[in-house]
């Protein structure tokens, strides 16, 4: 299995720590005027969502997960899990509201995710990097409400709020980074 090193740790960069698999979210290189340098991370557990910190210093070695990604269609809710069909043999799979936990809010009917898998399992989801969203409530415009950087909250159709510029109204479409969680555009 492949390791990586202090020099190798970068955003996105995935780990195995302890067992578990992490994604790297935030890092920073330190070198103080004494002593060697080290790198401060935040990781990400590709098991629960939970967020840790770990200080790594140069001889640490880590090994890289094998996760692999299958894209499948998410179904519903059924209460105690959410649903996804295989598009290819149509088996349905059901992962826990946890292992969904940062992708659930962008969820509509009949959207594709990728399903990701360690060691063979399903562990979490990731929605399409960006979706479209119809708005289903965001307050009225008013007169003056034109200053330039201005944003209002926006309900979208999947429950998720996001800031949109004020010349958004209920109905529009817009195109939405799910990563960040930002508007980007109004859709014609």
């Amino acid at each position: 299995m492949a390791t990586i090193g202090m020099g190798d740790i970068k955003k996105n960069v995935r780990l195995i720590v302890g067992e578990v698999p992490y994604k790297v979210v935030e890092f920073q290189h330190v070198k103080p005027g004494k002593g060697a340098a080290f790198v401060r991370m935040k990781m990400k557990s590709y098991l629960n969502g939970k967020v840790v910190e770990k200080t790594v210093h140069a001889g640490d070695k880590f090994e890289v997960p094998e996760i692999t990604y299958k894209t499948m269609q998410y179904l519903y809710d059924d209460g105690d899990m959410y649903q996804f069909m295989d598009n290819d043999t149509y088996d349905q799979l059901g992962l826990s509201y946890e292992q969904c936990e940062d992708a659930s809010k962008w969820f509509k009917d009949g959207i594709n995710v990728d399903i990701i898998f360690y060691k063979g399992d399903a562990i979490s989801v990731a929605a399409p990097e960006v979706m479209e969203f119809v708005i289903a409530e965001t307050p009225p415009n008013f007169k003056g409400d034109t200053s330039s950087g201005s944003k209002k909250p926006a309900t979208l159709e999947s429950g998720a709020v996001v800031q949109v510029p004020y010349h958004v109204l209920e109905g529009d479409t817009i195109k939405v980074n799910t990563v960040d969680g930002e508007y980007l555009e109004k859709v014609k």
